[in-house]
């Protein structure tokens, strides 16, 4: 199946070059930039696209790969040529396919996303990563086979998932991605409170945090957890909330270490936990 890939940024030129070195036939680029798109090619060695109509004709596999909130744009600009039997899909993380597609079927068409489970953060370096990223793949059970043909192909690790189920897909990612960074900016900012710059919190905190989220993927959550919550420390609880002016910051506090304390019993399931339960319940 030929490939083409409409928007030539970070996930555009890193998917198509991942794609490409792993045997699958990437015909080009196409971007509403020229420049964009010559460089995208360049990169994967393909050919660019100036018509639109042009490469939904060349390709059997169009990947739309622009912001989210252009998806419905270019699907717009597509339907005004004939999509029978093309394969349409999206890389967002947040967008199920039905979403991004609607009336797809009527066009004799089906649609997927393929999502990566990875911060692809440089347009022409990021490729590289992509051999150990997982990826999701859901839509249209017609054609789904001849996807996760393409998946095994590139040797991609992927999961079906459901498309009612992409908004909960999401929400994982975004926790395990973007509010480990709120976590890590407020552990900076309670370091640099006690006289450390803030190029040293960060540096003094990154193996405390690689060590421990590596510790907690290898052995579960449950088991590599450790802490005043693990031993049922109440009075060291206390003191950090006594550090704690911020009204919001102490109720994420207390509701992650009621998070904690549920691993914390299934760790120590003899444990007595009652008076860490009692004072997290009544504080």
């Amino acid at each position: 199946m030929r490939t083409g890939f409409i928007g030539a940024g970070k996930v555009g030129c890193s998917l198509g070059r991942y794609l490409g070195e792993n045997g699958i036939n990437v015909a080009g680029y196409y971007d509403r930039d020229e420049k964009t798109a010559e460089e995208g090619a360049q990169f994967t060695g393909t050919k660019v696209y100036d018509d639109l109509k042009v490469m939904a004709e060349d390709c059997d596999v169009l990947f739309i790969t622009v912001p989210d909130g252009l998806i419905s744009t270019v699907y717009g600009q597509l339907r005004a040529y004939s999509l029978e039997g093309k394969i349409l899909c999206h890389c967002s993380g947040s967008i199920s396919s039905q979403e991004a597609f609607p009336g797809i079927r009527e066009e004799g068409a089906c649609a997927y996303s393929i999502h990566p489970l990875l911060a692809v953060s440089d347009r022409f370096a990021s490729y590289r990563e992509l051999a150990g990223a997982f990826f999701t793949l859901e839509g249209d059970g017609e054609r789904i086979g001849e996807m996760e043909e393409m998946l095994e192909k590139a040797k991609m690790r992927y999961q079906i998932i459901d498309p009612a189920s992409k908004s909960l897909y999401h929400l994982a990612a975004v926790t395990a991605s973007n509010h480990m960074l709120a976590l890590i900016a407020a552990a900076v900012e309670d370091l640099v409170r006690c006289g450390f710059s803030e190029e040293d919190a960060r540096r003094a905190l990154t193996p405390l945090i690689t060590g421990n989220v590596q510790h907690g993927l290898e052995v579960g959550p449950a088991r590599a957890l450790t802490g005043p919550v693990e031993r049922g420390d109440v009075i060291t609880l206390k003191k950090h909330l006594a550090q704690l002016e911020d009204p919001d910051e102490r109720q994420l506090y207390l509701l992650l270490s009621g998070r904690l304390l549920e691993l914390a019993k299934t760790k120590n399931p003899s444990r007595d936990y009652r008076e860490l339960e009692e004072f997290l319940n009544n504080v």
